[in-house]
């Protein structure tokens, strides 16, 4: 996301100087355990005969890591992480062209993690696949098992469906399989779905998307500034987020959580983030209030008008917003998260539409994919709206349209949008030009959706596609070394925007950075001050001032460049946390915070929440690492003394807390 929420998903991974330690032959039927320290990276090699196709596991044992490949030539192929954290398997794929040794690396994904324990096993090893069908079960071999969660996916060419499959189980507990005509939660693959509704009741001249939306829902608050429908449908109104607003609150995100819940919430707020149309900020507060506009000028409730006038027509006999968390629905995919003891139900209690809660199979979601060709519901012009990318106040477009986001994927023009809510995890991908869509649904949580759907777009447009660019780093197994007093030039806090604090730390000659409320991750040196974000486009640059002492840094992603100033530094040990102690109440959350000294830490204490811990970044500005409280900012009164805070946490900025003691 552009400005300050797309850096909510990035932050750094630097490669310092890392042992490289050659641990071996891999072989069928061996697994082999290992121990890997902080600062190792682990090398294995694998014969592959020509052709050949190879599954391999690395099973993580409280150890986030992740696994690169390397072909015989020494060049790299692939870098293998999924979301699962530090417990659960990395699964690695090696097809191979010629026959010889390929390398595996083993290291970890953050390399101030202590160390840990992994087990590698080689689980298949076969001819590579010939056919496209054959390729795409490839691609989910590792989930094709009785014993796992899995996936379901669909490809759709020139108007007709040419590939459906299901692998793995939908209920581990009945041992249920995944077919095609699963019904999976498919959650923000939602957002579509309520933007076609309101363009539904605009071409039937019961609306508009220029609305002031209190003309519709007039308890809203009037923050003094309009905001219009189009701004809820292009994630530009200014609004909090209901997610993050909720877990501030003290709510856990399986609790029960109805329309009514985020109504009331939106109902209590007082500020904006910004002012409507000046940034973009990811917002499902804003489809929640579009699906209350619907029901409202529909006369129906959203998922009856939805099921009126877009699952019936398009015969999407298996799809249903679901607002109703007692509601039995046959055939549902249910969904699990892996830890250190195995799969454990992810437990979702959703009953609220529009930003979400959108039950559907992947047979029925092509349906949808090819109602924008053939134009069954809807016309042109809905059509041209929603793939019509949205512009800010100032002009620039962000990648972003109505409910979905439009740009290219290796020359190509695409349209997309995934979706993830408890362990569920979706993507939905159009190619216009190419008349082609893939849909990927899965009830794991460490599953990519967004990676796997574009490995099947690989296989199927292999031909339309460009070659992928290769970055400066690539191919080369040992980073830049950059001097350890260099480095600790860069030792500091910088602010992206208010509220938002990038701190930078050295150890072992290697950086680190952690941004407001998001964990501790690494950078790479691609030159003494430039250094690369791993597995994203973006760059990081230390520019110095007086003295070459750094001023600031520039973040270059997304094609913009932002500069974030070197915050004041301050004594951090000369803190007096006592300062900061005492009840402080939300009334726009109706909620209360303890903060209490414990030992020598500044602790956060609410009666639903665990514990969180807060450090110091600049004066009287705490960081903590949760990603709903990322940042609190103390105020002080006439007297100096502390009236109240102001909290902060990506999708909020600036949320008042008063002090009661």
């Amino acid at each position: 996301m552009i400005k300050l929420t797309t850096l909510l998903f990035l932050f750094f991974q630097l490669g310092g100087l890392q042992a490289q330690i050659q641990k071996g032959q891999v072989s069928k039927d061996k697994t082999i355990s290992s121990e890997i320290g902080t600062t190792e990276k682990h090398q294995y090699k694998i014969t592959l005969a020509k052709n050949q196709f190879a599954l391999l596991e690395v099973l993580q044992q409280g150890v986030d890591l992740v696994v690169t490949t390397y072909d015989p030539k020494g060049e790299k192929i692939a870098d293998f992480d999924s979301p699962n954290g530090k417990y659960g398997p990395e699964l690695i794929t090696l097809t191979s062209v010629d026959g010889g040794e390929y390398t595996l690396e083993i290291g970890h994904l953050n390399e101030n993690q202590p160390a840990g324990e992994y087990a590698l096993s080689l689980q298949k090893l076969k001819p590579k696949a010939a056919t496209l069908s054959e390729k795409v079960d490839e691609l989910f071999i590792g989930w094709d098992s009785n014993e796992t969660p899995g996936a379901a996916v669909a490809v759709v060419k020139d108007g007709s469906v040419i590939y459906k499959k299901g692998y793995g189980m939908a209920s581990l507990e009945y041992d249920v399989p995944i077919s095609p005509s699963t019904i999976f939660h498919i959650a923000s693959v939602s957002k579509q779905f309520t933007v076609f509704s309101i363009l539904i009741l605009e071409k039937e001249g019961k609306l508009s998307l220029d609305d002031d939306i209190r003309k519709y829902l007039p308890e809203v608050p009037d923050f003094g500034k309009t905001i219009t429908l189009r701004h809820l449908a292009s994630h530009t109104s200014g609004l909090r987020d209901q997610w993050n607003l909720l877990a501030l609150a003290g709510w856990r995100l399986d609790d029960v959580i109805t329309k009514e819940h985020v109504l009331k919430l939106v109902r209590k707020q007082k500020n904006l983030n910004f002012a409507p149309g000046d940034e973009f900020v990811y917002c499902n507060t804003g489809f929640t209030l579009l699906a209350e506009v619907v029901a409202r000028v529909s006369g129906k409730s959203f998922a009856e008008f939805t099921k009126a006038n877009i699952f019936e027509p398009l015969e999407m006999s298996n799809t249903l917003f679901y607002d109703d968390h007692e509601k039995i629905v046959k055939n549902r995919a249910y969904s699990y998260y892996q830890d250190s003891t195995g799969y454990k139900k992810s437990v979702l209690n959703y009953a609220n539409v529009g930003a979400t809660s959108l039950f559907t199979t992947v047979e029925d979601l092509s349906r949808w994919a090819l109602n924008f060709s053939t134009g069954k519901v809807g016309n042109e012009a809905i059509f041209k709206k929603m793939n019509t990318p949205a512009v800010l106040n100032n002009g620039k477009t962000f990648g972003g349209a109505l409910g979905q986001f439009v740009g290219e994927y290796r020359g190509l023009s695409q349209i997309q949008h995934g979706g993830a809510d408890a362990g569920y995890r979706s993507f939905l991908v159009r190619f216009p030009d190419q008349k082609f869509s893939v849909a990927v649904f899965s009830n794991d949580a460490s599953f990519n959706s967004r990676k796997m759907a574009h490995n099947v777009v690989d296989i199927y447009l292999k031909d339309d596609l460009k070659a992928e660019p290769k970055k400066e780093t690539e191919n080369k197994k040992e980073s830049i070394v950059v001097d350890v007093n260099t480095l600790n030039n860069y030792v500091g806090d910088y602010e992206l925007q208010p509220g938002f604090i990038i701190s930078v730390t050295q150890e072992n000659g290697q950086l680190s950075a952690q941004a407001t409320g998001q964990p501790v991750v690494s950078l790479i040196p691609l030159s003494k001050t430039e250094f690369d974000v791993k597995g994203i486009a973006a760059k990081i640059t230390f520019v110095p001032g007086d003295a070459e002492k750094i001023k600031l840094i520039k973040l270059a992603q997304g094609g913009q460049i932002m500069d974030a100033p070197r915050v004041k530094s301050f004594d951090k040990t000369a803190v007096k946390l006592s300062d900061f102690t005492g009840r402080f109440y939300s009334e726009e959350l109706s909620t209360e915070y303890h903060f209490k000294v414990v030992g020598e830490k500044l602790l956060v204490q609410h009666r639903r929440l665990s514990d969180l811990e807060l450090s110091p970044v600049k004066e009287d500005v705490f960081s903590a690492n949760a990603w709903f409280f990322g940042q609190v900012e103390f105020v002080r009164d006439a007297n100096n003394v502390i009236s109240g805070c102001k909290v902060s946490s990506g999708r909020v900025r600036d949320l008042w807390f008063q002090k009661k003691d």
